[in-house]
């Protein structure tokens, strides 16, 4: 099993930024593959960004591209997702997830986070 602990949502004005971390714990030689997801209200839980420890490759969802950013410290078993020039579209609850293959849907990801919720306040 890998537990997955997200933080670091709040609210924020549009133009603002926010960090996003979540730290792997337990099995974490399974989770080769760490993504974000959001899901805003009344709708599905969508693809925001992945990273591949294996090569350091990332994958963003076109409407974040240039804006977020995905990194992480293997280290510390730490993934993070840098968020700028947010707008009120971004407002969801962003969740963590982890496997050991990187995939673009959430049916991709066996282990998942609680959720952060990020506002942003037009």
């Amino acid at each position: 099993q890998v537990q997955l602990v997200e933080s670091g949502g709040g609210l924020v004005q549009a133009g603002g930024s926010l960090r996003l971390s979540c730290v792997a714990s337990g099995r974490t030689f399974s989770a080769s593959a760490m993504g974000w997801f959001r899901q805003a209200p009344g709708k599905e839980r969508e693809f925001v960004a992945a990273i591949n420890w294996n090569g350091g490759n990332t994958y963003y969802a076109d409407s974040v591209k240039g804006r977020f950013t995905i990194s992480g410290d293997i280290a510390k078993n730490t993934v993070y997702l840098q968020m700028n020039s947010l707008k009120p579209e971004d407002t969801a609850v962003y969740y963590c997830a982890a496997d050991s293959h990187l995939g673009w849907n959430q049916r991709d990801y066996a282990y998942w986070g609680q959720g952060t919720q990020v506002t942003v306040s037009s």
